[in-house]
This record gives C-alpha cells, structure tokens and sequence, in this order.
C-alpha cells in the first residue's frame, strides 16, 4: 500500500552520483539489472512459447511433452528470482505502511533501516544456502527425475544468483542514506 504520489522511475537510478565507490556501484547494479530485465522479459515469452507448444503438439500430434514443463520453469525460475534485485531497486516488494503517518519522520526512519536490515540477513541466509544447495547439485550431479534430467544446478545456479543480486541491492539501499543519499 502507498500512500502519496508514486516516484518517478527516473529518479530511482542515479541519486548517488558523485559518492564514489557507492555510486560506481548503484550505477553498476542499475544496469546489470535493466538488463537482466530484458533477458527475464525474453524467458516469460520463451516460457510462453514452450508451453503454447507443449498444448498444441499434445492436442493436434499426440507428441510426448517430457521437456517443456520442466524447460518453462527453468526460465520462470530464473525471471522470478534474477529480477528479484530490479524490483527491489524500483522498491516495487510488497510494503505494509500502515504505521507511516502514525510515526514520526525520526521513528519511520528507524522502522525502514530495521525492515532493510532484517530483508538483508533473511536474503543473505536465502542466498547462501542457495548456493550451498547449487555446489551440492554441481558436485553431485544432480539431475531431475524427468526423462530429460537437465541438471539441477542451472536453477539452483539461478536462484542464488539472483538472491545474491538482491542482498546486494538490499545492501546499497542500507548503505545510500549513511553517503547522503536520500532513502529511497
């Protein structure tokens, strides 16, 4: 829920200009994920497309699907969680603010740096259980159990690297205001 008028994406990127090594980094971050967004966009048509496939080839063909519900949530998973970063740049997560108009402006601020910081250590723990089970899946060979069996770590691969991205960005968003950045 949002109360006031939404900001414009414009304003988004570029805020930190001129603080350094943060703002090298905000810059760096904002365009890896434009274009992950672009890719992401590719896989939900590429998914679509697979799954339109998978109907029409069952329907008309009577052909065997045995690859394309697994390959259309390959990429599902990988849109889903590789922009996990760009939404959270856009600060487009779900947020609760039924307390901002209730708190002062020194109250709310600690309430947003207390949501940052508790997003960052649960994204980070996320994050790195993902890549433990993305070595587990690699060092093991771990494939599904489809007649395709495509290897596991290319999801898991995908889901850390996302989560990682996103404690990155969730990270920044901690660190921008302490550089005199705005909070955004």
């Amino acid at each position: 829920m949002m109360h006031g008028p939404l900001q414009d994406p414009r304003q988004l990127t570029g805020q930190a200009t001129g603080r350094g090594p943060v703002a090298m980094l905000e810059g760096a971050l904002a365009l890896i994920n434009r274009v992950i967004a672009v890719f992401a966009a590719v896989a939900l048509i590429a998914a679509c497309c697979v799954l339109s496939y998978s109907v029409i080839g069952r329907a008309l063909f009577q052909a065997a699907n045995y690859w394309q519900d697994e390959a259309a949530v390959f990429l599902l998973v990988g849109a889903t969680f590789m922009t996990a970063a760009y939404v959270q740049q856009q600060r487009g997560h779900i947020g609760i603010e039924a307390f901002v108009g209730l708190l002062s402006p020194l109250a709310n601020s600690i309430r947003l740096w207390l949501v940052d910081v508790a997003s960052l250590l649960f994204c980070a723990f996320f994050a790195w259980k993902s890549w433990t089970l993305t070595w587990e899946a690699y060092s093991d060979g771990q494939v599904s159990n489809s007649m395709w069996s495509p290897p596991l770590d290319i999801p898991y691969g995908l889901m850390a690297c996302g989560m990682t991205l996103l404690c990155v960005q969730i990270l920044l968003q901690i660190v921008l205001p302490l550089t005199g950045a705005a909070r955004r």
